[in-house]
């Protein structure tokens, strides 16, 4: 896809009940989107494989330990996967490897849903591992390892959609 200035690249974060990973994801990307003054060029959103959590706010040990770092997920709502998703969206970024396999699944016949890039998060920082840990069983360490490594992998995800962005200005 070739993109003019006034275009947004359309991002969306997802794992299993967009209430740990996926929002984290989204406000930490936000923070980055928004220091690189590019809000106007990138668009950012969050969902979850399931509809279990819907309409429900982050989890309170991610909210906590994202507001300890400057980043505000407090607002944010739970909601599922749409269909529509994959043809409004031009990255879809899996969490991990069963987030990656059920967005396959779900991603509806016909060209215009096959707009959307399917990845994985830490296909930006392979270093990092395969997969983004679910640390909602876990501790407060889980959501702090969990935070540090979307730190890092959004740094990279924002180079990557940099160049995608510019390529063709």
């Amino acid at each position: 896809m070739t993109f003019r200035a006034e275009d947004k690249y359309k991002v969306l974060f997802v794992c299993t009940g967009n209430i740990c990973r996926s929002p984290t994801a989204e406000g930490i990307f936000r923070k980055i989107v928004r220091d690189n003054d590019l809000e106007n060029r990138i668009h950012i959103d969050s969902a979850g494989i399931s509809a279990f959590h819907q309409g429900e706010p982050p989890d309170t040990r991610a909210i906590r330990y994202a507001q300890e770092q400057g980043v505000d997920i407090s607002e944010q709502t739970s909601r599922p996967i749409y269909q529509s998703d994959f043809s409004d969206f031009d990255l879809i970024i899996a969490m991990d490897h069963t987030h990656e396999h059920n967005l396959y699944g779900k991603r509806p016949s016909g060209a215009s849903f096959q707009k959307a890039e399917i990845a994985r998060m830490l296909s930006f920082s392979p270093e990092l591992g395969v997969d983004v840990p679910d640390p909602y069983y876990g501790g407060a360490r889980g959501f702090a390892d969990v935070f540090n490594m979307l730190e890092i992998s959004c740094a990279k995800l924002l180079d990557y959609i940099k160049e995608k962005i510019n390529a063709d200005n």
